[in-house]
């Protein structure tokens, strides 16, 4: 149990867990990992027979994860101390586990949320799309990321090395377990009003993003990747579009005015597409991320010296188009120009050289991080 200035409702937290370990006539222990509460949190959790490990670092994840490298048992439930969750329920949990499962998600939305148990705009907007884009970036069958309430193996959950210190610790925990494999089922759980009688520590809209931001971070294909293709298309079909001449549409004319946004286009879908291999390469070598074996295959193809001819190779085309436009300027005696025919050669020109900078550099910038794969 994560505890900062639990007093109130800390007792009857401890009280329910051990009952339960009674009656399921198993071996446990109540955990207390205390984030520096000033209320006498400790003494209470100490007198009622909890095993209390102090954690210094504040935020909810590193409570959870103090409590957890401290955990002496196989299994490992964690819940929060307001006494908004049932630890009489922790039988359903252990079920699960002994199932083979590696992780047992609580889900409130399939348990149920008494009346003022949470926020309407945490019930009907908050949870429910950041479990949407869960699902949708992961993959994931969990319905509810963000229950407090959930059991797990210890040395399954020990191998994700967990690193998040705030309330997106439980987004980590469930989109972790699915990079790396895990087994993940959920357990219908009711959540009630808090007792604490005082305001949550959970703040709506900063601890909302900290979740949307984790969530895009970890998932580089929907952060990066789709983005930079979706652009890089859109880019290369207005461009192609454009470049014989301009189009008119529904009484709107087209021009080179146009052909600049789709090089802009272009551009930024390329370079969005080179962060999503660069976070991508660097997340599985700092051990964030599981190996990629598609990536890995990839990569037997894409090497440095490919990069390099093919950025080499554009170069020297969009320099020959500069040339070529020098040359239709000499032609007019260096004299003034009509943007809307020169600006078809210079465009493309400018789009081909600068694409074959950025895959030198990017080839080079790939290799070295492959080296610390390797």
């Amino acid at each position: 149990m994560p505890c900062l200035n639990e007093s109130r409702t800390l007792s009857v937290c401890i009280q329910k867990a051990l009952a339960a370990i009674e009656a399921l006539g198993i071996r446990g222990e109540v955990i207390v990992a205390d984030n520096g509460s000033t209320d006498g949190s400790q003494a209470i959790a100490a007198g009622l027979g909890a095993r209390v490990v102090p954690v210094k670092d504040r935020g909810y994840g590193s409570a959870l994860r103090g409590g957890i490298a401290a955990a002496r048992g196989r299994y490992v439930i964690m819940g929060d101390a307001d006494d908004s969750y049932d630890f009489t329920q922790l039988g359903d949990f252990l079920a699960k586990l002994n199932e083979g499962y590696d992780l047992a998600m609580g889900n409130r939305f399939q348990g149920g949320i008494l009346p003022g148990a949470m926020p309407a705009l945490h019930q009907f907007l908050g949870n429910p799309v950041l479990s949407w884009l869960g699902r949708l970036f992961f993959k994931s069958p969990v319905g509810d990321f963000h229950c407090g309430l959930r059991g797990f193996r210890k040395d399954s959950i020990d191998r994700l090395q967990l690193q998040t210190t705030g309330m997106e610790f439980s987004s980590e925990m469930v989109v972790k377990a699915m990079l790396f494999g895990l087994r993940v089922a959920e357990v219908p759980t009711i959540l009630s009003p808090d007792g604490r009688g005082r305001p949550p520590h959970l703040r709506t809209w900063r601890d909302g993003w900290r979740h949307l931001r984790f969530l895009l971070l970890y998932s580089p294909r929907w952060l990066f990747l789709y983005p930079g293709i979706a652009l890089l298309f859109l880019g290369a079909a207005v461009s192609l579009w454009l470049l014989p001449g301009p189009r008119t549409v529904g009484g709107i004319t087209f021009d080179y005015h146009t052909l600049l946004f789709g090089a802009m286009a272009i551009l930024i879908g390329f370079q969005s597409v080179n962060f999503a291999a660069f976070s991508k390469i660097f997340a599985i070598t700092e051990g964030l991320l599981p190996e990629d074996p598609r990536l890995n295959r990839l990569f037997r193809y894409i090497t440095l010296e490919v990069g390099l001819i093919v950025g080499a190779l554009l170069i020297l085309f969009g320099a020959g188009l500069w040339v070529f436009g020098l040359g239709f300027w000499q032609s007019r005696h260096f004299g003034p120009l009509d943007p809307e025919k020169t600006l078809r050669i210079i465009i493309p020109g400018f789009v081909s050289l600068t694409l074959g900078t950025e895959i030198v550099l990017s080839s080079f910038f790939l290799s070295l991080l492959g080296m610390g794969r390797r």
